[in-house]
């Protein structure tokens, strides 16, 4: 670093040059905070033929057009002439003047007020060869790249003042090559066609727009021979990051606790910044700041946190942090996994079946916890503190909690830990008696449903590779028993193939079959259970609680047939309740589902012919009133209904009487 330095030193010394040099360097890697803390000190400390150079700094963020640039050097050139704002910026130790009071100093320049009367020093302001201009940030002017440069050159070739550019090149050659390129495309496909080339099938279409492209809207050849003309030499800004690191920790020097943790474990802070790929210091800053936010809420909440956990927390947080804004990846990526242990559960079936839609948080676990060993490595509050800038104190109390209880296996449930932890980093001198536990929660009936079937997978394998002494007809005895004390309290399966998908062994066995066909047994009888308990809730707010029932019907059970599940004779009877104008709102959401989801529903339909023969028995021999003639409505739309099966519509009187 200190020959890049010397390297630009060289060229403000110089007597005579007609060139201007670039510092090239990736976004956030610290170009302006070499250029404030290195360079620029270094030249106003230069005095040569008797004159001291000043610098001139200017970043052309956001710039819109040229005059802009010209003004910020008048502001520039103003200032240095002002002795009041000198002497105020020398007895404040203040070395730049912030944007929003050079906003200020121009308008009070204008009306007269900062100059006191003095007169304007013209040989000074005139002076070009003590001045060093600097422009930062090339690559996120919103002006033309090429009219920056043609402006920058009026500066070097002719008045032959020192000039430093700093930007990021590989930004700047994509700015090139993508602006507009909808206008691009549209006149190089219209100069295709009147120059006859559409229709010829020499090369793809694609190529030849492309190359049309590049020989008409070509920026990037211009770029490069305004570069050769302007730019004398080009520096890469290739820092020593360890050093930059261990200057950034010093911000927290007034925060002693953090800062003797940040300082003791700076070793995992360089080793994840390097392991990002990235070269942006600036991202990194801000994740350090989230972990001093992090931090600070373990030591209010959870001040003995164990040292384990909270290194990893460290490292999750910047991992995070990178692969998040450095748009390596959508912020998507992590919103479906919801605690540690499921985490690992994807990274177990990802590693072991190979997995590809798993692929991403395998070689995210693989290259931020390479060589660094923690049973707990996702941290759900972490994840969406960064990604939502909210601190979700819910979820950090259920992270800790969960933590607390799970961060020593010996608390772990030995069926959990199974789970979770690929079987063979379990120590010889632990498995007889996870065995043992694990028989024992079977059965009795302690382990969800979906859960027994994965841990039976296990034990087969285990079974067969003679690690346990447990004949497979003995287990599948312990297995099927267990599974039905298992079921008077587990909860429906809906996504079995994805559950089962997560099972980290190479092969299965056809005992398998079995069990996973006693299950399905099991699972539809929770289903059929788990949708008796929502009709009972849903439709007893027939006819009292009619708007409860309408925002649950929609959002619950437009796709289900929910009708099955529920007496005939009990939905009538509310149903005639009910007023007139629902029993028509009614009618109209079934015509609507029927219509939108006419396959899911089919089940129901048996009832549906019941509805219909009670609505008609009940109107035999009814006065006409419009309750029965809503009634009657209901009927023949329940009825159309049918008509959309293939099966027969209207069910015989007798076929009622004996389902009653």
């Amino acid at each position: 670093m200190d020959d890049l330095v010397e390297g630009i030193l060289d060229y403000v010394r110089s007597d005579y040059t007609d060139y201007a040099i670039m510092i090239n360097g990736e976004w956030g890697a610290g170009k302006t905070h070499f250029w404030n803390t290195r360079i620029r000190k270094k030249i106003e400390s230069l005095q040569l033929n008797g004159k001291q150079y000043t610098t001139i700094y200017m970043s052309l963020y956001g710039i819109s057009n040229l005059e802009e640039i010209s003004k910020k050097i008048f502001i520039e050139t103003t200032q240095i002439m002002d002795k009041n704002l000198k002497r105020y910026m020398n007895t404040h130790s203040q070395t730049t003047i912030p944007e929003y009071a050079k906003t200020g100093i121009d308008m009070a320049n204008l009306f007269g007020v900062t100059q006191n009367g003095d007169k304007v020093d013209y040989e000074k302001f005139f002076s070009t060869d003590d001045k060093v201009l600097c422009f930062d940030d090339l690559e996120r002017a919103n002006v033309d790249v090429i009219d920056i440069l043609g402006y920058i050159n009026n500066f070097v070739e002719h008045d032959h003042i020192k000039t430093i550019l700093i930007c990021n090149e590989k930004e700047l050659s994509t700015k090139l090559k993508s602006s507009n390129i909808e206008m691009k495309t549209f006149i190089a496909t219209y100069l295709l066609d009147k120059q006859g080339e559409l229709l010829k099938v020499d090369k793809p279409m694609v190529e030849k727009i492309k190359d049309k492209i590049e020989h008409v809207f070509d920026k990037a050849n211009d770029y490069e021979r305004i570069k050769e003309k302007l730019i004398g030499e080009t520096f890469e800004y290739a820092p020593k990051f360890d050093y930059i690191i261990n200057g950034i920790l010093m911000r927290y020097e007034n925060d002693k606790e953090l800062i003797k943790f940040l300082r003791a474990n700076t070793g995992f802070i360089i080793s994840t910044f390097n392991k990002s790929g990235t070269r942006n210091l600036r991202i990194l800053k801000h994740s350090l700041n989230d972990f001093k936010k992090i931090f600070e809420m373990l030591n209010k909440y959870y001040p003995n946190t164990n040292n384990r956990v909270l290194q990893t927390m460290l490292i999750f947080t910047i991992a995070v942090s990178f692969e998040i804004k450095a748009g390596k990846i959508t912020k998507d990526k992590f919103v479906n996994i919801q605690n540690n242990e499921e985490y690992k559960s994807i990274l177990v079936s990802s590693r072991v079946l190979l997995d590809t839609r798993q692929f991403y948080i395998k070689e995210f676990d693989s290259n931020y916890y390479y060589n660094f060993k923690a049973e707990y490595r996702f941290f759900k509050f972490i994840e969406y503190y960064v990604r939502t800038r909210i601190f979700d104190m819910k979820l950090f109390k259920d992270d800790m909690e969960t933590i607390r209880n799970t961060v020593d296996t010996e608390n772990l449930p030995a069926y959990r830990r199974l789970l979770t932890e690929e079987y063979w980093k379990i120590p010889d001198n632990q498995f007889e008696s996870m065995i043992n536990e694990i028989i024992e929660d079977v059965r009795n009936g302690n382990i969800e449903l979906i859960d027994m079937v994965k841990i039976f997978a296990y034990f087969s394998f285990f079974s067969r590779k003679q690690l346990i002494d447990y004949d497979l007809k003995s287990l599948k005895t312990i297995f099927f028993n267990g599974m039905n004390i298992s079921s008077l309290n587990s909860k429906y399966c809906e996504n079995v193939d994805e559950e089962l998908g997560k099972i980290a062994i190479e092969e299965v066995s056809e005992d398998m079959e079995e069990i996973i066909k006693y299950f399905n047994q099991l699972n539809n009888q929770l289903k059929d259970k788990m949708y008796t308990e929502k009709a009972e809730e849903i439709f007893k707010c027939i006819p009292m609680k009619m708007e409860t029932f309408y925002e649950r019907f929609d959002k619950e059970c437009m796709q289900i047939p929910i009708f099955k599940y529920y007496d005939v004779y009990q939905m009538f009877q509310r149903i005639s309740c009910a007023s007139n104008e629902d029993i028509v709102i009614i009618k109209e959401r079934l015509l609507a589902r029927v219509n939108k989801y006419q396959k899911e529903i089919e089940p129901e339909m048996k009832n549906i012919k019941m509805l219909k023969q009670v609505i008609d028995d009940y109107l035999k021999g009814k006065e006409t009133t419009i309750k029965m003639v809503m009634l009657k409505d209901f009927s023949n739309d329940l009825e159309y209904i049918l008509s959309k099966y293939k099966t027969g519509f209207l069910p015989k009187k007798q076929e009622v009487q004996e389902e009653v």
